[in-house]
């Protein structure tokens, strides 16, 4: 009998964990704050923005797993717009962009690194899956005009 080889995840692909991994139920604004510490401030300020911005008008959370964590969609009706995706001590934006929003983000004069992450995104059939981590004000800067941008494609 052969043995299997494994495919070691190479640490530029590895993903942090979630920060709710094996929480049953929705994390509370409590809880989200200890997890996110100081990067609460930038989570509550993009979804604030966000809410303004884009006409977001559901903020929910969802778990398709325990072994995968929560995550929070935010959405303009029925469309998912961004998803705030909580990890220990920062936070990761993930939209899922068609592509026209692909094209438009790679004209836009996002910064070097972010339309170099959109370019090796994963394709899927619903579009382009892109996540940015979110560590400091220029990051919610990105987020927000990612979020535009996919509104508006």
């Amino acid at each position: 009998m052969k043995a299997r080889k494994t495919k070691a995840k190479s640490p530029a692909s590895a993903v942090s964990p979630n920060a709710f991994v094996g929480k049953s139920e929705r994390p509370s604004n409590d809880e989200l704050a200890a997890a996110l510490g100081p990067t609460k401030a930038l989570w509550d300020e993009l979804a604030s923005d966000l809410a303004r911005e884009n006409q977001i008008d559901v903020q929910e959370w969802k778990s398709y797993s325990p072994k995968a964590g929560w995550s929070l969609r935010l959405k303009h009706g029925e469309r998912t717009i961004v998803y705030l995706i909580p990890l220990r001590g920062s936070f990761q934006a993930a939209l899922v962009l068609g592509d026209k929003a692909v094209t438009a983000a790679q004209q836009s004069p996002l910064p070097a690194r972010v339309r170099k992450i959109i370019a090796e995104a994963p394709r899927y059939a619903e579009g382009t899956g892109v996540r940015i981590s979110v560590n400091g004000p220029e990051d919610v800067s990105v987020i927000r005009t990612l979020a535009r941008i996919k509104s508006e494609n």
